[in-house]
């Protein structure tokens, strides 16, 4: 019990509401609520149904909960139900149809079922990785939690997975279904998990299957009508909550639809954003106070200095349980931890990009594919963009970074091109960064094969580029990330551009509804062109980044150079060569860093989670 209880309360802040545990003999469950749909104690967790056989601990929230009571309850048994919350209805229903229950919810979620009688243990995961489930199995013992800090408790090996790492250092990320350390895996998206005795079972339950078969689709006209109502229909069900709920607004397209949408449905909604109060490159606020003012919404502008940013940086890295290096979590942090003084709740436009093709990559992916007059021109000047200056800190630099990047992909093929713009450290790079003894340890098999994985789906049709991006970056990093910082500061993000019915939509479409030489996300901007303010059509798009390259060189400089990467610690560590990252600190301080600000990140999450959990 103790061990249980100390495990589920490093997830306090996924659930501040209540904490239920269950102990038998051979088992235990805990979970930690944030209530959102009957706050009642009786909705509290683990649920049982009536007959005390079944009980449920479950993460998330399943938005055609009442169309499903209506459905598959008699009036009887509905009249019976303790509760209105999602949670029993998803218990019953599991108790009804058995794994057959999961195509028919709508929503995101990670549970667990026992069965009592049997002693059989049912684990699922929504379709494209809103919510995360980690697990550990050896001889005696199957242990799984929302993070893998909460499995530290039970005394499991900290063996570092060399794999993971190595893929790590060039993602930024850890793909699925590998973690930080080499003992636990996580259960991949739409995947569900048996557990009979010592006997375990994975197998997928739903993966999107692109056809590329475009003979019926629709005219483009009639795409965008079809899209209004599917996506106004995916935003309705998100709206439900029995607790204070808003809206993410950048500014950006997507946002600004779904709260288009909302506004529609909810009166006074309330919108949130962040922005720099320092550096106008890095601020976008104003286009979000134009969508607000259109839709006359509550709106709130949290306008930030450096400094707050910079105060909030070892919250995020004290949060993080396995590395993880995607520089807008700490923008992403902030804004939930604001929004939680207003709302417990908030609907975003995550997915959008993945979807409907949103990112410069994208444009640049369709550059290199249709061989255009520019992209040709721009691969052609690689050697002037190598020799200018580079780095993301003002909008000429940034512009060269791009343009030296684009020409280093443009004539590799469609796969390597992909894996090239998606990697922080290249292959060369790592084989410098990366001590001997530790390349050792990495089986190549391993990481070639994971890289396969993924980027087996690539083929000519450009939607394949997106599935990838669905099946990669938005499971392992945009998720995560969503996930991560929302859940630190007990916000619970809903994402209606990922649907399901949306996202299958969007797949029967040819990539030439949403992408071509007139610019990204083609279809979602036309379908609602009439109803949003001009100027958010008419700005660039940037990603939710912050800069950090000052603060590398002043106000964290003692901490990186003299702590974390000090040349002593590097050395006794063994991972990583410390010549290699004396070159890095040196260009740090050039005047052409570059890429070095993300690759310094990249080692200095490593090098902190390092020291907390292995030190």
């Amino acid at each position: 019990m103790s061990k249980l209880r100390q495990s589920i309360r490093t997830l306090e802040t996924r659930g501040p509401d209540d904490e239920g545990i269950f102990l038998s003999d051979d088992m235990g469950l805990a979970q930690r609520r944030l209530a959102i749909i009957d706050t009642s104690a009786a909705a509290n967790q683990p649920m049982w149904d009536k007959t005390k056989r079944y009980t449920i601990i479950f993460n998330g929230e399943i938005f055609n909960y009442q169309e499903l009571r209506s459905k598959y309850f008699s009036a009887e048994e509905q009249k019976a139900l303790r509760t209105s919350s999602d949670t029993e209805i998803l218990l019953e229903l599991f108790i009804k149809q058995g794994e057959g229950c999961l195509p028919l919810l709508e929503g995101f979620f990670a549970f667990v079922i026992y069965d009592t009688q049997t002693k059989d243990l049912f684990v699922a995961r929504d379709r494209f990785g809103k919510k995360p489930l980690n697990y550990y199995i050896d001889d005696d013992r199957f242990v799984f939690a929302s993070e893998i800090k909460a499995l530290y408790q039970f005394g499991i090996p900290k063996e570092l997975n060399y794999e993971a790492l190595q893929l790590y250092l060039q993602l930024a990320y850890i793909p699925q279904p590998l973690s930080i350390l080499k003992h636990i895996k996580k259960l991949e998206p739409g995947s569900r998990l048996v557990l009979k005795g010592s006997n375990i079972e994975v197998k997928r339950w739903y993966e999107l299957r692109p056809t590329y078969d475009y003979k019926y689709v629709p005219s483009y006209e009639e795409a965008q009508k079809q899209l209004v109502p599917l996506l106004e229909d995916a935003v309705v069900k998100r709206l439900i909550s029995d607790v204070p709920l808003g809206a993410f607004l950048s500014g950006g397209i997507d946002s600004s639809v779904i709260v288009a949408l909302a506004s529609r449905h909810q009166k006074s909604l309330n919108t949130f954003s962040i922005g720099f109060k320092d550096e106008q490159y890095f601020d976008e606020t104003h286009f979000a106070e134009l969508v607000a003012e259109k839709f006359k919404t509550n709106h709130a502008t949290f306008r930030l200095g450096f400094d707050d940013y910079l105060s909030h940086i070892f919250d995020v890295l004290n949060y993080l349980d396995e590395p993880f290096a995607d520089s807008a979590s700490l923008p992403q942090f902030i804004l939930c931890m604001e929004t939680r003084k207003h709302a417990t709740v908030a609907i975003s436009g995550d997915g959008g990009d993945e979807v409907f093709a949103g990112y410069n990559k994208h444009y640049a992916e369709w550059q290199a594919r249709k061989r255009s007059l520019a992209g040709s021109i721009v691969k052609m000047g690689y050697p002037i963009w190598k020799m200018m200056p580079k780095s993301r800190n003002n909008r000429f630099s940034d512009l060269i970074r791009q343009l030296h990047r684009y020409a280093e992909g443009a004539g590799l093929s469609a796969k390597d091109r992909y894996w090239h713009w998606a990697s922080t450290f290249s292959d060369a790079e790592l084989d410098k960064l990366i001590a001997k003894q530790t390349n050792d340890k990495i089986s190549y098999s391993i990481i070639n094969s994971v890289k396969e994985k993924y980027l087996s789906n690539i083929n000519d049709d450009f939607n394949s580029v997106l599935k990838t991006d669905l099946d990669l970056v938005l499971a392992s990093d945009m998720l995560v990330k969503v996930d991560l910082m929302s859940m630190a500061n007990s916000v619970e993000v809903r994402s209606p551009f990922l649907d399901h019915h949306v996202v299958e939509f969007a797949f029967t479409l040819p990539s030439g509804y949403k992408i071509n030489k007139t610019g990204r996300k083609k279809i979602v901007k036309d379908a609602f062109r009439n109803i949003l303010p001009p100027e958010i059509f008419n700005r660039g798009k940037r990603g939710f980044e912050i800069p950090m390259l000052k603060w590398f060189r002043e106000e964290l400089h003692t901490h990186i150079f003299d702590d974390l990467l000090n040349e002593k610690f590097v050395k006794e560590q063994g991972i990583f060569n410390t010549d290699y990252i004396g070159c890095m600190k040196k260009q740090l301080y050039s005047n052409a860093p570059g890429n070095i600000v993300e690759q310094l990140w990249v080692l200095i999450v490593f090098q902190h989670w390092y020291k907390k959990y292995f030190m």
